[in-house]
């Protein structure tokens, strides 16, 4: 049973991780947090931007606040399955020959998916096992991997020759989707004092351990959501299927497919952990609200009508937001 006590002790360590994260990571704050959610909640994240905003100094953050191991999987087209998970290799010991597994970069805490959408969909498949099961199967062997784990992926939204899009299956195992926004003024002259003065940009000590992680996980579970507002969540999910009868026009219209159940998970657990951070003790419709937009806008697959006409996933979602009432 969570007491108050717990609640108290892991939103400290949280508020002080937060906090450890932000000396280094100008602005964003929006995506530290994203990042902090998906950890709590056992997901992963998937980050969308141009190059160059920092995103791999987040992870690097991220995983030097907590003291975890962390491994960078560059994505390119000539990699393979094995490159990632590991493989098999052939060992000599007091004078006979044995296969021994060689680990892979996917064995840490925090694995970054660099530009993810650049291997083929053979080499991108050899991480769904491990996004979802926390586990990597090779041969006849399964292997666990260490709690806490989370990918963190990012892709380029601009440049996309030599890219293949992310299969619905792995895109569905991202719990969030965030987009990294260019810096305003103010922050990307912050950034250029960072990174010009003194001895530059240094990652911090950490400041969290995995216990504290694996803690914060429980008491997150246990925030209580009002039923009413679990049904509202069901009702938002709904509605973006245009076959459900709960459609808005423009989601009967445009989109194919809607949220999958993963989804509601995302935006229940997501909001559990949105209240925790902020601070509260219970999930509040503000919480559902914020994560709305990052926990569905992947999840909604437009048709052809949709796709042609360059339609906005994120009014699509506006328009279930307005339709959807919060009581039935």
């Amino acid at each position: 049973m969570i007491t108050e006590r717990d609640l108290e002790v892991a939103q400290t360590v949280f508020k002080r991780l937060t906090e450890s994260i932000e000396e280094v990571i100008v602005g964003h704050g929006e995506i530290v947090r994203a990042a902090l959610i998906s950890l709590l909640c056992k997901g992963n994240l998937l980050l969308e931007g141009v190059p160059g905003l920092g995103k791999t100094l987040l992870v690097r953050t991220l995983a030097a606040s907590l003291g975890l191991k962390f491994s960078r999987i560059q994505f390119t087209p000539d990699l393979m399955p094995a490159d990632i998970v590991g493989t098999d290799i052939i060992t000599e010991e007091s004078g006979s020959r044995r296969f021994a597994f060689s680990r892979g970069p996917v064995f840490a805490n925090i694995v970054l998916a660099d530009e993810i959408n650049r291997a083929t969909p053979k080499t991108q498949s050899a991480l769904l096992e491990a996004m979802e099961e926390r586990t990597v199967t090779v041969g006849a062997h399964t292997y666990e991997l260490e709690e806490p784990y989370i990918v963190l992926a990012t892709q380029n939204p601009i440049e996309m020759e030599g890219t293949y899009p992310l299969p619905e299956a792995q895109i569905d195992r991202f719990l969030l989707k965030a987009n990294v926004r260019f810096p305003s003024l103010e922050e990307l002259t912050a950034i250029t004092v960072r990174n010009t003065e003194g001895g530059g940009i240094q990652l911090p000590e950490p400041t969290a351990t995995a216990e504290d992680i694996l803690t914060a996980r429980e008491v997150v579970r246990e925030v209580p959501i009002a039923e009413g507002l679990r049904e509202y969540v069901g009702r938002l999910v709904l509605a973006t299927h245009p076959n459900s009868g709960h459609a808005p026009a423009r989601i009967v219209e445009y989109v194919e497919y809607g949220a999958s159940p993963r989804a509601a998970l995302a935006l229940i657990m997501g909001a559990k952990a949105h209240a925790f951070l902020a601070g509260e003790v219970n999930v509040r419709r503000e919480d559902i609200r914020e994560l709305f937009h990052v926990a569905l806008a992947h999840r909604l697959v437009l048709n052809f009508k949709g796709e042609a006409e360059g339609v906005s996933v994120a009014e699509l979602l506006d328009d279930v937001w307005e339709h959807v009432p919060e009581r039935s």
